[in-house]
């Protein structure tokens, strides 16, 4: 049954979702989209009977230089998230930033679903900008 729950989660987000951007279910059963230019992805997980959880991942930016301004930039970011947190991830001399955030979603309706998931991706939004050159 907990699987169930979190399948029926996942196609609640799909739908909501599915007003805004395109989704498609990607080979691991996550959803991934885009949205205002960040590659995003979505999973629906039953973390215990009556817990489920959302998680959402959005790669903001990839490829920057790993240097101290990146990391500053960051930082000012998520002093000003609501919503998640954003980390950067390095590669030697290259980095992606990511943000990731996951939230119960057990029992919201479908227009909370859709403000929830709307909150989380404008920050997507808002923490791109300054990312890119």
């Amino acid at each position: 049954m907990a699987a169930e729950t979190a399948e029926l989660l996942q196609a609640r987000a799909q739908e909501a979702l599915s007003h805004f951007t395109e989704v498609r279910v990607s080979e691991d059963g996550s959803l991934g989209f885009e949205y205002a230019g960040a590659l995003c992805s979505l999973r629906a997980v039953t973390l215990s009977p009556g817990l489920d959880v959302l998680s959402v991942t959005a790669v903001l930016a990839w490829d920057r230089p790993a240097k101290p301004a990146l990391h500053k930039k960051v930082a000012e970011k998520n002093s000003m998230m609501q919503f998640g947190s954003i980390t950067v991830i390095t590669r030697g001399k290259l980095a992606d930033v990511i943000l990731r955030y996951t939230f119960p979603a057990a029992g919201l309706g479908d227009e909370a679903l859709t403000t929830m998931l709307l909150l989380v991706l404008s920050g997507a939004d808002q923490g791109r900008q300054g990312l890119l050159p």
